[in-house]
């Protein structure tokens, strides 16, 4: 159950970037944090990148850095405007994850961030179902989201945040084994990368 605050931090771009920022300082930074899960990845002008429920364009901003092919998809025109104000160099799409418009095999990286506990367990199975069928074969699927601490010291701080921040889906996460999902629709994935006493991980899986 979150509080008014998840509303404001939403409503106001101010208020959530502080947040990002303050959140972030558990991993080195918010431009760290953004770029947890591009770390390893080979990408250039060319390849064909999807900033997947991109927000504000938050990461949008240090993929546009690598390829001139960054396309962010989000469904609240309220993100993709602030989003085309932020990152003008890449291309914006209104739509939803889980029923995305794209053909099949066109991406070859898809990245989302911190999005995925905002989905519902069928949700997240649909989401997972369309990144496989719209990357290349060869391609990966990077994300970075909330894990359960596996420090119990960084349970208090996890739960206060996602008390004040976030909904059922978050703490339905924490009890989601996300490596698991993405090889049962064939991904090659491996163990998660955590940080943050384990409070974050980070999945690259490849198709």
């Amino acid at each position: 159950m979150a509080t008014i605050l998840r509303d404001w931090s939403y409503r106001y771009q101010w208020l959530y970037d502080s947040i990002s920022r303050l959140a972030a300082l558990s991993v080195g930074g918010e431009a760290r944090f953004r770029q947890l899960a591009l770390q390893g990845l080979t990408i250039h002008s060319e390849t064909h990148v999807l900033d997947l429920c991109c927000g504000s364009g938050q990461t949008t901003q240090f993929l546009v850095k690598f390829s001139q092919n960054v396309k962010g998809l989000d469904a609240s025109p309220k993100s993709l405007q602030r989003a085309r104000q932020n990152v003008p160099l890449a291309s914006y799409i209104e739509a939803f994850a889980e029923k995305m418009p794209f053909a099949d095999n066109l991406f070859d990286v898809v990245h989302t961030s911190v999005a995925l506990h905002e989905m519902q367990p069928q949700q997240l199975r649909k989401i997972i179902s369309e990144v496989y069928r719209v990357l290349k074969p060869g391609g990966v699927f990077t994300l970075v989201d909330f894990h359960a601490p596996t420090n119990p010291i960084f349970w208090p701080g996890v739960s206060v945040f996602l008390l004040l921040f976030e909904t059922e889906t978050a703490w339905e996460l924490l009890k989601t084994d996300l490596a698991r999902l993405l090889a049962e629709t064939g991904f090659e994935v491996g163990e998660p990368t955590l940080y943050s006493g384990g409070s974050l991980q980070v999945i690259q899986a490849k198709k």
